[in-house]
């Protein structure tokens, strides 16, 4: 028999990789001082298709990403550090910031967001 446990409502939602990577991608270029339609331009895409992926409202592709870290210079395990640096900031901001005080635990981050079927 299997059993059925709700995680919903146990845990606050994750930051989507879509948004973290988005923002990463923008503090980088504006870091540089440079413009959103250079960039595009460079990495061969829409100015708009570049804000969007900025925004966190696209799921960038593989390519799309390689693209766009070579028109920013960026290699791409930097990128990844500076995005998991991100994530983690905003795990322990929100551990922090719990009411009550702060919960620091071991545990793995990442939980089911809903019923999950357990089969013994």
């Amino acid at each position: 028999m299997a059993d059925i446990f709700d995680f919903k409502g146990k845990r606050e939602p994750q930051p989507l990789w879509r948004e973290a990577l988005g923002r990463k991608l923008r503090e980088i270029r504006e870091r540089q001082g440079a413009r959103l339609v250079d960039v595009a331009e460079r990495a061969g895409i829409s100015t708009q298709y570049l804000s969007e992926i900025e925004r966190g409202r696209k799921e960038p592709s593989s390519e799309m990403i390689a693209a766009v870290t070579g028109a920013l210079g960026v290699d791409l395990a930097d990128l990844l550090v500076g995005i998991a640096g991100q994530v983690r900031h905003f795990q322990t901001a929100r551990t922090v910031n719990r009411p009550g005080g702060p919960v620091l635990t071991r545990r793995p981050v990442s939980r089911p967001d809903g019923p999950v079927l357990m089969a013994a």
